[in-house]
């Protein structure tokens, strides 16, 4: 079996800095076996996907916010963790796109961060979830997910 970092370096995935706060909060929150990841944007080095989807930004270029925010999510993890091989189970995602008013599409855009987890993590990256369309997000990003995580 492989680990948890082979399978990101297969998928071309090389974590970031963590995202720092930019508001009054934690990045995460580690209470008993619960790992709670504040939410995290579609924000990469070339400065992310931004921009209301429907409308600017069309679902594939959606998708691909959804799986930055994941990739986010892993590096918080890794911040708070050390070791990724302590993740557990992913428990549950929270999804917030930030969607035009005829764009309704919201689970197939949260889909690239969900199918992120099922491809790092396996079976313990199945997860329950939120799916919801929002008028905005925090600095015009397109979508935004948060986390709870089993961890060892």
């Amino acid at each position: 079996m492989s680990t948890i970092e082979d399978r990101l370096k297969s998928l071309g995935v090389v974590l970031p800095e963590p995202v720092a706060p930019v508001a009054n909060y934690v990045p995460f929150v580690l209470s008993g076996g619960l790992l709670y990841i504040s939410g995290q944007v579609s924000v990469d080095a070339s400065g992310g996907i931004k921009g209301t989807v429907g409308t600017e930004v069309d679902e594939a270029a959606a998708r691909a916010a959804a799986r930055l925010c994941g990739i986010n999510l892993i590096a918080q993890m890794k911040a708070a963790l050390g070791d990724l091989s302590r993740v557990r189970r992913v428990v549950k995602l929270g999804g917030f796109v930030q969607a035009g008013p005829e764009f309704f599409a919201i689970p197939a855009v949260i889909n690239g961060c969900s199918d992120l987890m099922v491809e790092v993590f396996g079976d313990a990256g199945r997860h329950a979830r939120s799916a919801v369309g929002v008028y905005r997000l925090p600095l015009n990003f397109s979508v935004e997910v948060d986390a709870v995580v089993e961890v060892a």
